[in-house]
């Protein structure tokens, strides 16, 4: 009796070894910003770890699952300061690492795909919404997952049009970013027959946005800002400075709603989400990181996963493999917004429905019933397949 379990225990160990032997381990880098871009509500400030929180709890889940497959993964930070060398970063990490998921500006994450050139290393867009980046300037090793601004603008035009509310006022700020989400609004507006009835550009001045006589002067400014504008249903503003678009909602010169920048809001995600079993994740990245999750978060939250459900699906780490398969029709991911996510193949760009939130409440989800599509509905968003400028090589 005792032979025979000396023996067992020998055996039991020698199958532990192999096992531990054989284990995969699938590196993912997360490459971002150390730099936290401030909102005008004290209450919206982003946390120091924005994004990369979300990251971190995908790598807890990708590994409850991986234990039953002997898969474990783990996570490589890099968080840049102003002007340290992106390539340098990207390249370091893809030696380790057979995945990055980037978070930095969109001249950042092209400086990092072609430092990596040829290699096999597939970075994971996280954070940027620049069509271009999925359009002429797109990638064959660069997947995004953040949506891009015409999938937000379109989720947003979608709901206005069906509400009636076709005729807009439109507010750009004067910032680059601001312009380039005008144009996607003024895009969607035509693709939907919605009416740009007048447009009015707010100047960023500069000086302290947060004062003691502050309130005092928005509340003169904005009403006579828009002010004498045409008859519209909805101000749509196009703030991504982060200048003025909060303090249009109630300030209005005419009582409109407000959208867009403010007001109803397009994001891929939002801490009042509670749908499709929403909560679950909610809960857990609250008690992980005593704070609510964000688009960010959750951008970076659904790259892990989606890695972490290609590597469980082909049983491999081989970042080409899993490349492969994310690019492949076999590929879809679950990320708590009532349907399973693909990949267009045109432009690498993850489909996914828009939430369009007020800051307590998600109002409505897009795209909107009654807007059709041959092939997939959540192709309404964005840029199509007959549309794309991208030529993936």
């Amino acid at each position: 009796m005792i032979q025979w379990l000396v023996g067992a225990i020998g055996l039991s160990l020698v199958a532990t070894h192999a096992l531990a032997a054989d284990r995969i381990e699938i590196g993912i880098g997360y490459l971002g910003h150390t730099g936290i871009k401030s909102k005008l509500s004290l209450v919206e400030q982003p946390s120091g770890d924005d994004g990369i929180a979300g990251a971190r709890l995908a790598i807890e889940d990708n590994n409850t699952t991986g234990k039953f497959l002997n898969q474990r993964f783990f996570l490589e930070e890099i968080r840049l300061k102003d002007g340290e060398d992106v390539a340098k970063a990207a390249t370091a990490l893809a030696g380790r690492n057979g995945f990055i998921i980037v978070d930095l500006p969109a001249d950042g994450l092209l400086k990092a795909a072609d430092a990596l050139g040829d290699r096999t290393t597939m970075l994971l867009n996280a954070g940027v919404t620049d069509d271009r980046l999925r359009e002429q300037d797109c990638r064959a090793s660069v997947i995004h997952v953040a949506p891009t601004r015409s999938m937000l603008a379109d989720a947003l035009a979608q709901y206005l049009v069906w509400k009636q509310w076709k005729r807009w006022l439109l507010v750009v700020g004067s910032h680059e970013a601001d312009k380039l989400y005008a144009d996607a609004l003024r895009r969607a507006a035509t693709r939907f027959g919605a009416k740009i009835v007048g447009e009015r550009v707010f100047e960023d001045t500069g000086g302290a946005r947060r004062t003691d006589s502050g309130v005092t002067l928005i509340q003169r400014q904005m009403p006579v800002f828009t002010q004498q504008a045409p008859a519209y249903d909805v101000l749509v503003a196009a703030d991504e400075g982060e200048v003025f678009a909060s303090y249009l909602p109630y300030r209005t010169w005419d009582p409109r709603p407000v959208a867009g920048s403010a007001g109803l809001v397009p994001t891929s995600w939002d801490a009042a989400q509670d749908q499709w079993g929403a909560i679950q994740i909610q809960n857990r990245f609250i008690k992980l990181n005593s704070r609510r999750m964000t688009a960010r978060d959750m951008q970076a939250w659904t790259a892990a996963r989606m890695i972490g459900e290609a590597t469980s699906r082909i049983n491999s780490g081989d970042p080409k493999s899993v490349s492969d398969f994310l690019k492949g029709p076999d590929f879809s991911v679950a990320a708590f917004k009532g349907q399973r996510l693909t990949l267009r193949p045109w432009n690498l760009q993850l489909r996914q429905p828009i939430l369009l939130v007020d800051g307590r409440m998600v109002v409505s989800v897009s795209p909107q019933e009654g807007f059709l599509h041959q092939v997939s509905e959540l192709d309404t968003l964005g840029v199509d397949r007959s549309e794309t400028k991208c030529k993936l090589h």
